[in-house]
């Protein structure tokens, strides 16, 4: 077991033992639905919303803040969820040693945290270094939705993703549902502009060109 990493589902919060582990996803108990996975739920507003409306899919929320995870924890109990689960960790560490590749049919990233330094870019879940983390959770066909009012950033993200092998990225100016979080929420009546895209893997996901020499290598099979 590696320590610090808890796993919460309706039935309670426990030590996650199954880090690198084949299966340990599917040995939760879940269900047997398509996977979807949102790195960095917050409070939860979508996370949950989401595995309400969709019991046939499984839900699975990766958050680094224990406070928000604890938070979302007794919500997902509360509501009796039996097809969402919950890890507390770092999100890149997770992506490289928990989690197996493409074996998600969405995975979802709103309003991570920039890391705006440039010494700090290294912390981001979306560089040249990274990219392959994330996007290599998807199953062929798959899609990614991500959204962020800084900017910049934002700009930095799409040119990352149009370049990616295999990737059809497109910009949303809004979700057809309205606002995904709280975040998007606030934003959104304060007319901030916010920067949404959407990827969808045409193929297997490959390894982005620019990452080829700064790979972090992820652990998991098919």
């Amino acid at each position: 077991m590696i320590r610090g990493v808890e796993v919460a589902t309706a039935a309670g919060i426990r030590p996650f033992d199954g880090v690198g582990a084949a299966g340990a996803l599917d040995a939760l108990g879940l269900g047997a639905g398509p996977w979807e996975v949102e790195l960095g739920f917050g409070k939860g507003r979508y996370l949950l919303a989401r595995a309400q409306a969709e019991p046939a899919r499984r839900f699975l929320g990766v958050e680094v803040a224990h406070e928000y995870f604890a938070l979302v924890a007794r919500r997902l109990a509360r509501q009796r969820l039996g097809n969402a689960a919950l890890l507390h960790g770092e999100a890149l560490y997770l992506l490289s040693a928990a989690l197996p590749r493409r074996f998600a049919d969405r995975v979802h990233v709103y309003f991570p945290d920039p890391w705006p330094k440039s010494r700090h870019h290294r912390r981001r879940l979306f560089s040249p270094a990274s990219v392959d983390l994330v996007l290599g959770l998807l199953a062929p066909g798959g899609r990614l939705a991500f959204a962020t009012d800084f900017l910049e950033y934002g700009e930095e993200v799409a040119a990352l993703l149009a370049r990616y092998p295999g990737a059809r990225l497109v910009r949303r100016a809004a979700w057809p549902e309205g606002p995904r979080t709280n975040y998007e929420a606030k934003y959104v009546a304060e007319g901030r502009p916010i920067l949404r895209l959407e990827v969808e893997l045409e193929g297997p996901a490959g390894l982005h060109p620019e990452g080829r020499n700064a790979v972090v290598a992820a652990v998991g099979g098919d």
